[in-house]
């Protein structure tokens, strides 16, 4: 539409119109965006300053006998209405010379089309860094700074306070899209990450969720005061406001603009609420009234005797002024009663040069290039001191200006300082006041913490670990003093060393698995995973095997016996061979696990958590440190599968031999029961490990009490009943080191001593009865009587004597 309108001016444009106007009376176009639902209503304040500036030109006699007047219609801040009132101005009587226009959609489908009429456009309300485009807008001025002046003010900010992490929310609207723009130059250039760009066209409710969703600390909203207003009470909503969040918006807003038309607007919030998500965010706008309040300007007034003027006049048109209740456009004021000024001294200027080669300013008309180039050429050099300061325009028409900081502290805008973009001068009067009472953060500090082991229970694993080395310590000097002893011997002390020894490597393991991250570095972490690998694989391959080679041996003369009654003699090195096959499996599996795939340091990452004690922006990220591989899955298989059947086929022998009793070994009913054992605590630590595994106190508390069990328990069981045997008989004596199978067991050493005392008992009763009998046949040489009862006598000590013959006999058999 807007395109067609344009089209239609220059077509319009080869028509040559004529007016028939005052000779003394120079006339101005002005298009004011006063009424409307959305964008900027600045018309509703910079109208009446016009008017005042119109009546101070006029009655300065500016113009030298000449009179400055305004035809002026509303835009409602609409691009295509703009344009539509732009034609009425132009093609109605009187002639235009200029025209003012507010609102940066409006200026620039005003600027882009007054070309064609060779018009010099002046924007007193358009911020927008597109309208910098000299090629697109050859002839626009505005008073107004661009928005580009507060990038480098917001960047200033930021690295001042250490943001380096933001957030963008925009309306879409041109001036908004092209300020994004120039702010993510900027940022890119200052090292300044832009995480997200959130954009709305009137509803910004799902835009400030994702702007939560994206956990945005700093944010840049660029919007009208309309949508400022929905984007608040959002942000209410939200919770995207307190100490942990900083807001930019846009300078231009009234002072008390979030507190205004609420209900007209149909804004959920209450004033309260508004206030509250209001607090402390932070504005940046060009300075629009001179800082110096005694300091006259062109006009002969100071900015507070222009304030003081404007009030009269916006309480004479309705506006409560008294309550603090500006119109739109209050701040933007002075901007448009400079506009004007500036117009008056370019038209002098021009008058000026015209009147030396006998023209008149009078006599321009849409075609006539040479008095719009004077009028430009004026304009671009105008310099003055207004109501907003120094007015001076760039080559791009652009108004520089410095640019003023606030924050809204208990309900009211505070300046904090001044920022000169030409010179890069920060201005900071140190009043700024952040919520909690310290500067907000850029982002949620996520702190790392390294998941530990309980100290406590470290200590407490560790000294019985402690214990249990210098028990098994013990018994294997316990094992080799007493090895040439009945009980020892004929339980191999050799195997009896080799499964204490694996009892020791085994609670070794323990103290490798306590050291976590804060014991030893990151770096040595990767070696003590593959040396508490070896030291347990191996510490379980000597325990469990010389126990599994004992019970082996067993069922296999066992087995052999039932076959054939031949008693066969035990060879050792059966036994040994066992022990060094299992022990060669371990080191082979190990050796190519490590080569092939070593193991390294892992972080499993948990949930995010709140901290326990601080008021602090922090999130707490749980991290636990494990041994993998890049195949661990393969290799810890083929490691558990090599020792599940290993243990099954234990459990499996153990089982077929809990009944056998061989003198020639003499302690396999407990390296049975130690088998079981181990079995059934292998079986339920396992599963319980991979369920436990991102619970490092309950993981090391079952495999350290695992290992603690299983050796203690298999310690006890295979040493205490000869360590019992060793204290309660001393003086065993040794049996022949070249036959160990020469050993008695147990029941015949019983039945030895049995027999031992039965033959002393017969001893005894042999003699008494030799003593009776030389008493007899004394008797029988003096009496030589009653030859009968003699001779009975005789056979029953003949038959006691022969008795006990047979029972020694016996026993040395």
């Amino acid at each position: 539409m807007i395109q067609l309108v344009i089209n239609i001016f220059v077509l319009l444009n080869n028509v040559p119109f004529s007016f028939q106007e005052d000779d003394n009376v120079l006339h101005i176009g002005g298009i004011f965006p006063i009424g409307g639902k959305g964008g900027w209503q600045g018309g509703q304040a910079c109208e009446p300053a016009v008017r005042l500036a119109l009546e101070d030109v006029n009655k300065n006699s500016v113009l030298s006998g000449y009179q400055l007047k305004l035809h002026w219609n509303d835009s409602e801040c609409d691009p295509g209405l703009g344009a539509s009132v732009m034609y009425d101005l132009l093609y109605n009587k009187p002639q235009k010379l200029m025209l003012l226009a507010g609102c940066s959609t409006v200026c620039t489908t005003v600027a882009e089309a007054a070309k064609m009429w060779n018009l010099v456009v002046l924007c007193y309300g358009a911020s927008s860094p597109a309208l910098s485009d000299r090629n697109r807008f050859p002839t626009l001025f505005r008073t107004h700074p661009s928005a580009t002046v507060h990038s480098p003010t917001r960047i200033t900010l930021m690295k001042k306070f250490g943001w380096y992490r933001i957030a963008i929310l925009q309306q879409t609207e041109e001036v908004f899209i092209s300020t994004v723009e120039d702010i993510e130059l900027r940022c890119k250039q200052n090292g300044i990450e832009i995480i997200t760009r959130q954009s709305f066209v009137s509803d910004p409710a799902d835009a400030v969720k994702n702007l939560r969703r994206q956990d945005a600390r700093i944010i840049v909203g660029l919007f009208y005061v309309v949508a400022a207003r929905k984007v608040l009470c959002e942000m209410y909503k939200q919770q995207l406001y307190g100490k942990s969040y900083v807001w930019f918006f846009i300078g231009w807003y009234e002072d008390n603009w979030f507190e205004l038309n609420l209900d007209k607007e149909g804004i959920e919030c209450t004033r309260e609420q508004m206030r509250i998500a209001a607090e402390g965010h932070i504005t940046t706008e060009a300075l629009m009234w001179n800082q110096n309040i005694n300091q006259k300007t062109v006009s002969g007034m100071t900015s507070e005797d222009f304030r003081q003027r404007l009030e009269n006049v916006l309480r004479s048109e309705g506006y409560a002024i008294d309550r603090h209740r500006y119109p739109e456009g209050y701040q933007e004021a002075p901007l448009a009663y400079d506009a004007v000024w500036a117009v008056a001294l370019a038209f002098n200027k021009t008058m000026s040069i015209l009147e030396k080669q006998g023209k008149s300013i009078t006599s321009f008309n849409y075609n006539n290039k040479e008095i719009a180039d004077h009028i430009y050429s004026a304009i671009n050099s105008t310099q003055f001191l207004g109501i907003s300061g120094w007015v001076a325009f760039s080559s791009q028409g652009d108004r520089i200006a410095l640019t003023q900081i606030e924050q809204v502290i208990d309900g009211k805008y505070v300046k904090l300082g001044y920022y000169d973009t030409q010179s890069d001068n920060l201005t900071w009067f140190d009043k700024e006041r952040w919520i909690g009472g310290k500067i907000p953060q850029d982002r949620t500090v996520i702190r790392r913490v390294l998941r530990t082991l309980s100290i406590p229970l470290l200590i407490c694993m560790w000294v019985i670990t402690t214990i249990g080395i210098l028990v098994a310590v013990s018994l294997i000097i316990f094992n080799v003093l007493n090895h040439h002893r009945r009980v020892i011997a004929q339980s191999y002390p050799a195997c009896n060393t080799i499964m204490l020894s694996g009892c020791v490597l085994s609670l070794s393991s323990i103290y490798l698995f306590g050291l976590d991250g804060q014991i030893i570095s990151s770096a040595v972490f990767p070696n003590i995973c593959q040396i508490k690998t070896w030291v347990l694989s191996i510490g379980f391959t000597l325990g469990y095997g010389a126990m599994y080679s004992k019970v082996w041996r067993v069922h296999r003369l066992h087995t052999s016996q039932k076959k054939n009654a031949i008693r066969k003699a035990l060879q050792p090195w059966k036994m040994y061979s066992i022990v060094i096959f299992l022990l060669g499996v371990d080191v082979a599996i190990l050796f190519l696990w490590q080569c092939m795939d070593p193991l390294k340091r892992d972080i499993q990452v948990f949930p995010m958590e709140n901290p326990l004690n601080s008021n602090d922006d922090i999130k707490i990220r749980p991290e636990l440190e494990h041994c993998k591989s890049v195949n661990h899955n393969f290799w810890l298989s083929l490691t558990l599968s090599y020792k599940g059947l290993l243990l099954l086929f234990g459990l499996f022998v153990s089982y077929e031999t809990r009944s056998v009793k061989l003198r020639q070994i003499n302690d396999s009913r407990y390296v049975g029961m130690s088998i079981y054992n181990v079995v059934v605590t292998c079986l339920i630590t396992a599963p319980v490990i991979m369920v436990t595994a991102s619970q490092q106190d309950a993981s090391f508390a079952f495999v350290a009490l695992s290992v603690i069990f299983c050796c203690f328990l298999s310690m006890a069981l295979i040493f205490v009943p000869k360590v019992i045997e060793v204290i309660r008989d001393p003086h065993d004596k040794p049996e022949s080191k070249y036959n160990p199978d020469a050993g008695m067991s147990k029941e015949d050493e019983d039945k030895y001593k049995r027999l031992i005392d039965e033959n002393k008992q017969l001893a005894a009763k042999i003699k008494e009865k030799e003593d009776r009998l030389k008493q007899l046949k004394s008797d029988l040489a003096s009496l030589r009587g009653d030859t009968d009862k003699t001779e009975l006598k005789w056979n029953d000590e003949s038959q006691l004597t022969e008795h006990s013959f047979l029972s020694q006999s016996e026993l040395l058999r």
